[in-house]
């Protein structure tokens, strides 16, 4: 569904508005809230920066037990619909390997927020890795094993 002259909108259960040239915080969860070990964290956090500089610029990623969190700039000739789908894909794959297992490993719907132009990148970038931190799975952000963050 075309919304304006360089935004598209798709649906699943939530609304999702995408526009060339935007900074998305995007957050995804586990099916039914599996657990992913740390070799699955491990595998999570390659697939996700699987596609930087390629489809798009990942500012920071970080890998929790039962989520990610991410914050990305799809360059214009992708979407941050197929940088999510091949990343969930290739993810969901591996992780299923690894644990011997079948199914599902993300929920199908995730959360996409477009950074509005008052956010800065930096200071949602500082507020997504610290999520470990808040979690309770670690005092510093630094001693979190599960994340990664660009070179800006």
């Amino acid at each position: 569904m075309a919304v304006g002259d360089d935004t598209r909108a798709y649906r699943r259960d939530l609304p999702h508005l995408q526009k060339r040239g935007k900074t998305y915080f995007v957050t995804f969860r586990t099916y039914r809230r599996l657990w992913l070990s740390s070799q699955a964290r491990d595998l999570v956090l390659d697939s996700c920066i699987y596609d930087h500089q390629k489809l798009c610029w990942i500012h920071c990623v970080v890998v929790m037990p039962d989520h990610v969190h991410m914050l990305t700039t799809p360059f214009s000739e992708s979407t941050l619909e197929v940088i999510l789908r091949r990343l969930k894909g290739a993810s969901g794959y591996r992780v299923n390997q690894l644990m011997k297992r079948h199914g599902k490993v993300w929920q199908r719907e995730s959360f996409d927020h477009i950074l509005r132009t008052d956010e800065k990148v930096r200071q949602k970038a500082e507020y997504i890795l610290a999520n470990p931190v808040r979690a309770g799975l670690v005092t510093n952000p630094a001693l979190y094993r599960w994340w990664w963050r660009a070179d800006d």
